[in-house]
């Protein structure tokens, strides 16, 4: 690893390219360097780290699994950012990170990272959360399209859409068409109807009088 200081690495990295002199010298007090093997673990889906990390070198890929399936969502090089949805809303990561070669990282700590923004309370905090939850959708959407077939993409986006009414009841209260929830899982109107006929069949959803929809066993779907 190149022995430039901290402060310089920090310099280099585009996500801080905007930060004062003062705001630069923070963070690069903050900041550790670590370095991955080829095929190590940098993130882990569904598991929490607490740490942004910013590739100095290397190459990693972005893998979301579901069972024994897998998809590549993407592919990180130097200058590119992990873990910033976390470091953000606090909640688990949505997809695995592997280092594809060996591959140099600058890591920051949560608390460290918002020492360097606003008070938590102000709206560009609030405008950065809301925005991690329309990422966290998008990966949802995209892990569901690639990794389901249309019965689990459809039960996927009744689960999105279902509310919680206490005692552990979800109702989807949003009247969706058929029309629409195939754009959505991208699938044929025809085939929606099919999977929505089976899924109340087997009593896992109850669709109720007043148009909106029980499910019975979010377990089970």
């Amino acid at each position: 690893m190149s022995m430039l200081s901290n402060l310089d690495l920090v310099r280099r990295v585009p996500l801080f390219s905007t930060l004062s002199d003062e705001q630069a010298a923070q963070v690069a007090e903050a900041v550790v360097k670590r370095r991955f093997k080829r095929g190590q673990t940098i993130v882990e889906q569904g598991q929490r780290t607490d740490t942004l990390f910013i590739l100095l070198n290397g190459r990693a890929r972005v893998i979301m699994t579901r069972g024994n399936r897998e998809v590549i969502l993407a592919s990180l090089h130097p200058g590119d950012h992990i873990g910033e949805m976390s470091m953000i809303d606090n909640a688990p990561h949505s997809a695995t990170v592997r280092a594809d070669i060996q591959t140099d990282t600058l890591t920051l700590s949560r608390d460290a990272f918002m020492q360097c923004l606003p008070d938590g309370s102000s709206i560009a905090y609030a405008i950065m959360y809301g925005l991690v939850q329309r990422l966290r959708q998008a990966d949802r959407q995209i892990g569901s399209l690639a990794l389901m077939d249309v019965y689990g993409r459809v039960a996927h986006a009744l689960l999105d859409f279902a509310v919680d009414q206490g005692h552990g009841e979800l109702i989807v209260q949003e009247k969706i068409s058929r029309q629409d929830l195939a754009r959505m899982v991208g699938a044929s109107r025809e085939m929606v109807s099919r999977v929505i006929r089976g899924l109340e069949e087997s009593n896992f959803i109850r669709q109720q009088k007043d148009g909106t929809i029980l499910i019975v066993s979010r377990d089970r779907l």
